[in-house]
Parts: structure tokens; sequence; C-alpha cells
């Protein structure tokens, strides 16, 4: 995987068109934004752009309109509240095709240090299947092109992958560098001992992760939904737990290829389980705590239990370099939360590289006040799994290499 990439420092872009991919896909509601996240992430490699007297045109996707307008789906509340978060305005320029000759005249007139906001990229049909003729669009505009956006690395679009065919410097910013940095080098060159956490839902959705992992790390931890399918395929009563009866085998096949390969491959020792799903996600529920070889038919776990939590805690002492992908329980439920709370204290309190990809354990170490005792916190749910499977990302591949 070449993760030896141009980035912003790299080059100096004054008195030139620079297009930069963001990704300011947040979350909102009544027109405001609920979680500005990826807004303050972008500032850095904005901040590098306009000291360093480019023209600075930005762009991004934002929620799923399916290639039309959709005004509750406009950029324009991202150029307010980025205008407050520079200190400079951020002029929005928006067009129900995104580039126009309006747009290209507004590029036209930028003097060194302004910023444009473009409209949400995928009004466009042709940005999801990387068209020829909106990525011709997007590099008109520009001299030099900047992606920022790791949240969509691993999607091949106009505005991340496309563009970069028609303009001569494609370069990462710091953002995309940082995750590069910590979540490609963690699995391509890691610091021993590595110990990786996968929890969730589905064996199916880290089906590659695991195999991949596995060959990388000194100890694979399984937690969440899907350690239950493991413990079917040792033989184990497992109750009402979540299980994909059609991925037995595949399990026993990873539990043979973690002794083949001498590598430490935990499981549960004990659960906590309940009757039934909380419904809702957060109401309070009776629990109790079992060995995972008691658990009853009639019952469903639904997180891991203290020894495990203990058990799991104790890997991670050992450990240099942590990825955690993925919770061990339904943890948006304070009494199930117990042992994604157990295991990120642990990443918490030790000093090794601790890498969380992404997604929903990201949110949990967010939630739960830990974020700012983690090394890197992906900004990417599927970008990060891909990563950690050893793919090539497109968004990553198309910049240009040192």
């Amino acid at each position: 995987m070449g993760l030896n990439k141009k980035s912003v420092d790299d080059i100096n872009v004054k008195g030139l068109r620079t297009l930069v991919r963001c990704d300011f896909n947040v979350p909102l509601k009544d027109g405001k934004i609920t979680d500005e996240n990826r807004l303050v992430a972008a500032l850095p490699t904005i901040k590098k752009l306009v000291a360093d007297g480019g023209k600075i045109i930005l762009c991004s996707h934002l929620g799923k309109p399916k290639g039309e307008p959709k005004p509750e789906l406009s950029l324009a509340p991202v150029a307010v509240r980025l205008s407050e978060l520079l200190g400079q305005e951020v002029k929005f320029v928006p067009s129900p095709v995104v580039v126009d000759d309006k747009v290209r005249a507004a590029v036209a007139e930028m003097k060194d240090g302004d910023i444009i906001l473009l409209e949400n990229t995928r009004y466009r049909a042709e940005e999801t299947k990387n068209g020829e003729a909106f990525s011709k669009d997007l590099a008109s505009l520009a001299d030099v092109f900047v992606n920022d956006a790791f949240g969509t690395a691993h999607r091949a679009h106009c505005s991340n992958v496309g563009v970069t065919q028609f303009v001569d410097t494609a370069v990462v910013g710091y953002l995309m560098q940082k995750e590069i940095n910590f979540l490609g080098n963690a699995v391509e060159n890691p610091v021993r001992p590595f110990v990786a956490i996968l929890g969730g839902a589905k064996v199916a959705d880290k089906l590659n992760v695991i195999s991949n992992l596995l060959e990388k790390c000194d100890t694979l931890i399984i937690g969440g939904g899907m350690a239950y399918t493991f413990l079917k395929a040792q033989g184990k009563e497992i109750g009402k737990s979540l299980v994909d009866d059609s991925k037995i085998d595949y399990c026993k096949e990873m539990m043979e290829k973690a002794e083949k390969l001498g590598k430490k491959l935990l499981l549960p020792v004990d659960t906590t389980i309940a009757a039934d799903f909380p419904n809702p996600i957060d109401a309070e529920i009776e629990v109790s705590c079992v060995s995972v070889d008691e658990i009853p038919a009639d019952m469903e776990g639904m997180d891991i239990g203290p020894k495990t939590a203990e058990l799991y805690a104790d890997a991670v002492k050992t450990a240099k370099t942590v990825v955690w992908n993925g919770p061990m329980g339904v943890f948006e439920n304070p009494i199930l939360a117990k042992g994604t709370i157990a295991v990120a204290k642990a990443l918490a309190e030790t000093d090794a590289t601790t890498i969380i990809g992404g997604g929903d354990s990201a949110a949990a170490v967010n939630q739960l006040g830990f974020g700012d005792k983690m090394s890197h916190i992906s900004t990417g749910g599927g970008a990060s799994l891909e990563f950690l499977e050893g793919k090539e990302l497109p968004g990553v591949a198309a910049a240009n290499d040192k």
C-alpha cells in the first residue's frame, strides 16, 4: 500500500487556485449543525493554505441528495459556521450543478487568501459514479487539488478521485496525512506487541478485517455481538444472542488460523445477559452475568462480563500499539455499556499508541469522555475499516507520491 504521499507541507500554493475536498458531512437539525467535529478537523489544512496565500475553493458532499438539489442538504450553514471558526469570510457560491459560469466568475475574482465554498457535490448525479464531465468541471477551477476527506477515501468519486486526473498537482491535507500515519502504519508497520480489538454486531462486516489483522497483530480480541458466533463455533449454547449461522465455519477457520500463526485470539469468558433487547435502546433493563459455558437457552448476551473486561484490559496493558474498532456491547444503554467503558478506560490508561477506528467505537469513546486520551480517533467509519482490511483506498491512492 503506497502510503508515502505528497502533502500540503510539500507545496506552497501562493496565488494558486486550490481546490480542497473536505469532509463537511455534518449532522443538521432544522438547518443547524448539531456536531461540528468535522469542521474543526478541517481547519488546520485550510489555515495552512490561506497562510500560503492561495485562493481556496472548498468542496464536500452532505448526506445523500441522490444527484439533485435538495435545499435541506445545502452546505449554506457550513459556510456560515466555517466563517466564524476561521475568523474570515467563507463565501458560499451555490449552484444547482455545483460548477457553472457564475461559480467560475467568482473564482476568477478571488484574491490571494480568499475562501469560497461550493455547493454539495452530490447535487450532481455523476459525483458518485466518478463521471468525467463533473471531474473536469471541478478541475477547471483548480491549479492544485488537496484531498482532506478521509471519510470518503474508500469511494472513488469525482470530487476526490476523478478530479485528480485533470490537475497536475494532487496532495493530501493534514487530516488525511494523520489517518495514513496512524491507521496505515499501525497495520503495515506496528510497534509490537500489537493488540487489535474488534467488536460490533456482525461478523459479516468484519470478515476481511479479522483475517487481515490476525496476520498483522500479536493478539486479537473479539467482543460485541459477533463474539457469540465465535462462541457457537466452539460448540457453546448462546441462547437468543446475536448469531450469524452462515459464518460459523469461517469463525472456526479463523480460530485455526490464529493457532497456526501462533497468535492469541481472545474471546469472552463471561457475558451480561437479559431476557430481551432493551426497548427503547436506553431503557432500564434487568441483567445478570454468567460464564459463557452457562448461557441459558432463553437469554440473550448483550455485553462482555466483568471477568472478560479484566482479561481484555490486561491484554491492553502489555501492548505498544492498540487498534480498536467496534463496541463490546449495546453501549447506547448505560447498563450494557460497562464492557465498552472498561476497554476504553484500559486504552486511556496505557502509554501505548491507541487508535480508534471510526464509526461506533469513535462515538463511544467520545460519548464516554475518553476522546482526549487516545492517540488517534479516525474520522472515517467505512474508510478506516477498509484500511484495517489492508485494502488500498482510492482517495489515498489518487494523490501524488513523494
